[in-house]
Formats: structure tokens, sequence, C-alpha cells
């Protein structure tokens, strides 16, 4: 299982990723927010296309609640 600290290092290894508040969480962004981050590291939020949200509920669909 990923960390809060794996999900930033890798979000801000990406070009261009920058890092700024976004209310309670921290957004990770590159023009517009891809991913956000729970102030307490918990829970994230990614972006995804309807057909990304498909096939990664697909591969584990035992990491999402429906």
């Amino acid at each position: 299982m990923a960390t809060a600290d794996d999900l930033r290092r890798i979000a801000l290894s990406l070009d261009g990723t920058s890092e700024a508040p976004h209310f309670d969480r921290a957004a990770f962004k590159v023009k517009r927010i891809y991913v956000t981050l729970a102030a307490d590291g918990r829970t994230a939020n990614l972006k995804l296309t309807p057909d990304e949200q498909e096939f990664k509920t697909m591969m584990a669909p035992e990491l999402f609640e429906a």
C-alpha cells in the first residue's frame, strides 16, 4: 500500500508538478489539479477519465468502495 509520502514523492517527480493547499487538502497540479491528498495523509482523490476509472476498478475491485 502506498503511503502519503509515496504519493507526494511520485507526484512531485512528474515534470511541471507543483504542490499547493486546496481547502483542507494538498493539491498536486500541472495547470489543473490531478490529485489531492487529505491533511491526515490517509486518503487521496485522483482525477481519472471514465475509461481510466473503469480499468482501475476492473483490475482491483477490492480496493474500491461501491
